[in-house]
């Protein structure tokens, strides 16, 4: 078996290993990037996020009357976070990321002529004052996608490209310990036998993203106190997002935790395209729409309204008879609140193309609607209540939904609009009000109007069930990137960042995360570990 020497092995080509690898790079480092998954999928999930960064007093805050600090934002999180007493390192992590991503991330990448679009939305604003108490939504003009391109532009264009190797389709199945220290992994050639191999390195670095693209592990590290996960899923990462380096690294020591911590989402619908079983479509759902269950009867006491606790939503649809959901709402509510989490469906976002995108904005987005009409059987229209009907249960293949019954809903839903301003006692009403309060989110959500309505369009329904996303545990790390053992000791030679790391010691976010937490956690966990790791060269 061959074996081959480097400086530094990175087990894992999305942003974090990227910018691992460029970090290194800039200090002259002999780097391999290694990656299970084909050339094309350079940058991993990233290149198909929307881009969202949460970032903490930023001048684009400023320019638009945030009042924002680290202080501020550190409270926000512990709200979300529910931390223990025992996790030192996530809160650690914590409250560096508040501290540092202004510098670390924004500015950073900004550097690199790296933009963020002139608008901070305001998501995860929590229920009963918890969550993000200001706007710290910021999208990158061109989404993950340009982050990702601008990447590899960085890499393959660094005047130390020579010492960079990049290995695709190579799976990483162990890692190599000797004398106590990791001295490198072995591999095999993805989807080909006895193709093996033997990188030796001064450090490695776990980069594999979490275990949310394995439905199994999802299922088997479901959070006991919500019962038994939902036997149906889809999958909203990757499969090679596995979670097989985080046996691996438990198998030698390291300390793996709060794996039953998640990030999914509660609106996923099956990808119209699909590139491996059970892929989802993550939706961005209406704030307007009228979230039901699989009767057609509205769920509640109290409505389900996105944009306030993602984790909830699913707390609450995880607990419902049947595993999926609906949405019923109009055409002129879909063009103007729906979308599609990433930078697949945002094209005019994805592609710099502001004109276009100002003109979604503002006179709505029916290119998406009709294409989603096009390609997905999950997305019904129809020009009257019982059609709806009728291809809501076709479907599902039963007869669930009772007409009467959703008529009844939507007909008491209307008739309190109706009745005017005065007389709005509705929370779903409340949580849309203050959502327009908020300039950029004014854009996005709809002045309250009844959903039966001629001038509205045709009515739209929308099956969901839950997908899955990002996992907020992981490998434990300090505050240099270094994986620790179960006594907070570091293993000599091993690093994880990213995901793999819940974004930084083994679960930042805590239970909840406050929404764009992800790509710049790849970010600052990578430059840490380069930073330790150039400081031992």
């Amino acid at each position: 078996m061959e074996i081959k020497k480097y400086d530094v092995t990175i087990i894992g080509a999305g942003i974090a290993g990227m910018v691992a690898a460029y970090e290194c790079l800039n200090k002259g480092l002999k780097v391999l990037l290694i990656d299970r998954n084909t050339k094309e999928h350079f940058g991993g999930l990233a290149k198909l996020s929307f881009g969202g960064m949460a970032l903490v007093n930023t001048p684009l805050q400023r320019r638009l009357g945030i009042k924002d600090s680290p202080s501020i934002a550190l409270k926000d999180w512990h709200s979300f976070a529910n931390f223990k007493k025992e996790d030192r390192f996530p809160k650690l992590w914590a409250e560096m990321y508040v501290n540092e991503s202004l510098g670390q991330v924004y500015h950073w990448l900004y550097g690199f002529g790296l933009k963020f679009f002139p608008a901070v939305n305001w998501v995860e604003r929590g229920m009963y004052q918890s969550g993000n108490s200001v706007p710290r939504y910021h999208v990158l003009w061109g989404t993950g996608h340009r982050l990702v391109e601008r990447f590899q532009e960085l890499l393959l264009q660094h005047q130390n490209v020579r010492k960079l190797e990049i290995i695709f389709e190579c799976k990483v199945t162990d890692l190599i310990k000797e004398n106590e220290k990791i001295i490198g992994c072995t591999a095999d050639k993805e989807g080909i036998k006895n193709q093996k191999f033997r990188f030796h390195s001064d450090f490695t670095i776990v980069a594999t993203g979490g275990i949310t693209g394995n439905l199994e592990a999802v299922r088997n590290n479901w959070y006991k106190p919500w019962g038994k996960a939902p036997n149906e899923m889809l999958n909203g990462s990757h499969p090679f997002a596995d979670g097989l380096l985080h046996t691996a690294v438990s198998r030698l020591g390291g300390n793996v935790t709060h794996l039953d911590h998640m990030w999914n989402y509660a609106a996923g619908i099956p990808h119209p395209k699909p590139e491996f079983d059970h892929h989802g479509l993550s939706l961005i759902p209406c704030k307007s729409a009228l979230w039901l269950d699989h009767t057609g009867n509205r769920i509640g006491p109290e409505p389900l309204v996105t944009g306030y606790d993602t984790n909830e939503l699913c707390r609450r649809i995880s607990s419902l008879e049947k595993p999926y959901t609906w949405q019923v709402l109009n055409w002129k509510i879909a063009s103007k609140e729906l979308a599609v989490s990433g930078s697949e469906h945002n094209p005019m976002i994805r592609d710099r193309k502001l004109f276009s995108f100002l003109k979604e904005i503002l006179f709505g987005n029916h290119r998406l609607i009709h294409q989603l009409k096009k390609e997905s059987d999950h997305f019904i229209v129809a020009d009257d209540l019982q059609t709806l009907v009728k291809e809501m249960n076709h479907l599902n293949q039963d007869s669930s939904i009772d007409y009467d019954v959703i008529h009844d809903v939507i007909r008491s839903y209307d008739e309190m609009i109706k009745r005017g301003k005065s007389f709005w006692n509705d929370e779903q009403i409340r949580k849309i009000q203050q959502a327009r309060a908020w300039r950029s989110e004014k854009f996005r959500t709809c002045s309250p109007k009844p959903i039966l309505n001629a001038n509205s369009g045709p009515l739209i329904a929308i099956k969901l069930r839950l997908i899955t996303r990002k996992s907020l545990g992981g490998i434990q790390t300090d505050l240099e990137s270094r994986v620790l053992d179960p006594l907070g000791n570091p293993i000599p030679g091993l690093y994880a960042i990213g995901e793999a790391a819940g974004f930084g010691g083994g679960g930042a976010s805590g239970f909840k995360s406050l929404e764009g937490t992800f790509l710049s956690g790849c970010i600052l966990t990578a430059r840490s570990a380069a930073k330790s790791i150039c400081s031992l060269k």
